[in-house]
């Protein structure tokens, strides 16, 4: 296969970070790998003593797992939306950013559904789900939409990954002998010839096609096993946009975290560029005002309806002793805090938008918490003599241990993947470059 130059000189850039670990590097992953082994320990008390060890009872039988769960799935859509409409509208700038979105989209599916399972107490019988599916029920569906979605997902990214394959497996970079092998492998025979070349465009757009409705479908049906119950809070009919709005708006500002910190760490700068912040700052902004749109007719009509179950569950969002600074943190930081740094010209940048972003990806968070445990704790039947740890829920080390080895997970796989391919791709960003070259000239 003929490398051409700007490839070549892309590959020598980034063949240090593929072969190479920074002490800092060391660091960082030896860190995330404490704090999962914490949580592997926490997994092991929770299996041999059982669900009594967290802070799920008979009336809030959800917590912190579903919360994890829904946001993960969420942060997904940032590889299936983004980089498939990108993909599809061929914008360019695209290019240098797409598999981080794309890694993002796979890594995040994969450790989203784990949570599900720290939830269910029989693991055993988990087959039956799939052997007695109850075709009524939109658990047995988003199971099925879930595995799709990452099937879908992994060959997506797949695809996109052959022409570096390719590369890599020609370049001669000093890599393993097995590691050289497998990049052959997975390379499945890719020359670059006009008939291949045809044929991988062709699958990449037909899996970008499929990959947009899939996403949708997703997060629509898993909205729809709170919105078909008769909770408040819950049973609404916007709860399946309002929920696929919410994990592309989160998903967003994940993937800008995600650009500024592989910019940082690889000294990315000539290829993660300014550009790629202010446009999905832009994009920010459009889905602000959309998910503040949501949010606003969401609570009004609970509000307006003046239903006594209905009003019990606002009364504690509103109320400070209860759930309210987490309910101002998320709207204000989650919803106008991006609209006024982002929007304002003198205080957008690339440092304050990558701020702004991780604000509101931790806002959201808490947004998935505060649609899961109060509607648990607001029943509809009164309480006598309860002891308030069945009324109240308050999460214990082991789901705080359980939910940061989730997070610590996500950087040790995106940590990994970085190890075996260029975090930016070698082949779409020297075609980005030569075409921005050429225009310059």
């Amino acid at each position: 296969m003929n490398i051409e130059n700007t490839s070549k000189s892309l590959l020598t850039e980034f063949t240090p970070q593929i072969t190479h670990w920074s002490l800092k590097e060391k660091l960082w992953f030896s860190f995330w790998s404490i704090v999962f082994l914490v949580g592997m320990y926490a997994l092991y008390v929770q299996i041999t003593e059982g669900h009594e060890v967290t802070g799920m009872r008979d009336n809030v039988v959800w917590g912190l797992y579903i919360a994890n769960f829904i946001f993960f799935i969420g942060i997904s859509y940032a590889g299936a939306i983004i980089s498939g409409l990108l993909h599809l509208f061929k914008v360019e700038w695209r290019k240098p950013i797409i598999r981080i979105a794309e890694l993002i989209t796979v890594i995040a599916t994969i450790i989203g559904p784990l949570y599900i399972l720290l939830c269910v107490g029989r693991l055993d019988r988990l087959h039956h789900l799939f052997i007695y599916p109850r075709l009524q029920s939109p658990i047995t569906w988003d199971v099925l939409a879930i595995i799709t979605y990452l099937i879908g997902s992994i060959i997506f990214l797949y695809l996109a990954l052959i022409r570096d394959f390719s590369i890599l497996s020609h370049a001669g970079l000093g890599v393993s002998k097995f590691k050289n092998r497998l990049y052959k492998f997975l390379s499945l025979g890719y020359t670059n010839t006009p008939d291949q070349r045809k044929k991988l465009n062709l699958s990449t757009d037909i899996l970008a096609l499929l990959i947009i409705p899939t996403a949708i479908v997703v997060h629509s049906v898993l909205s729809w096993i709170f919105g078909m119950t008769l909770r408040p809070g819950w049973h609404s009919t916007i709860f399946g946009p309002y929920f696929v709005l919410a994990a592309i708006y989160s998903g967003t500002g994940v993937l800008i975290v995600a650009l500024w910190m592989f910019r940082k760490l690889y000294k990315l700068e000539k290829y993660i560029v300014e550009k790629h912040f202010m446009y999905l700052g832009y994009l920010l902004i459009v889905l602000s005002a959309g998910y503040g749109y949501f949010t606003f007719s969401e609570y009004l009509t609970d509000w307006y309806s003046s239903e006594k179950w209905s009003s019990e569950l606002i009364d504690k969002l509103f109320n400070l002793q209860e759930f309210g600074w987490w309910f101002l943190f998320a709207n204000v930081a989650g919803i106008l805090l991006p609209i006024i740094v982002i929007g304002i010209p003198k205080l957008r940048s690339i440092n304050s938008i990558a701020s702004v972003s991780a604000i509101l990806v931790l806002a959201m968070w808490v947004k998935r918490y505060l649609i899961v445990v109060p509607t648990l704790e607001t029943t509809l039947l009164p309480m006598q003599d309860t002891r308030m740890e069945y009324v109240h829920y308050s999460a214990t080390w082991v789901e705080w241990a359980l939910t940061f080895a989730g997070i610590a997970m996500f950087f040790m796989m995106f940590k990994l993947a970085s190890k075996f391919v260029p975090i930016v791709p070698v082949w779409e960003t020297s075609e980005y470059l030569d075409k921005e070259s050429m225009k310059t000239k």
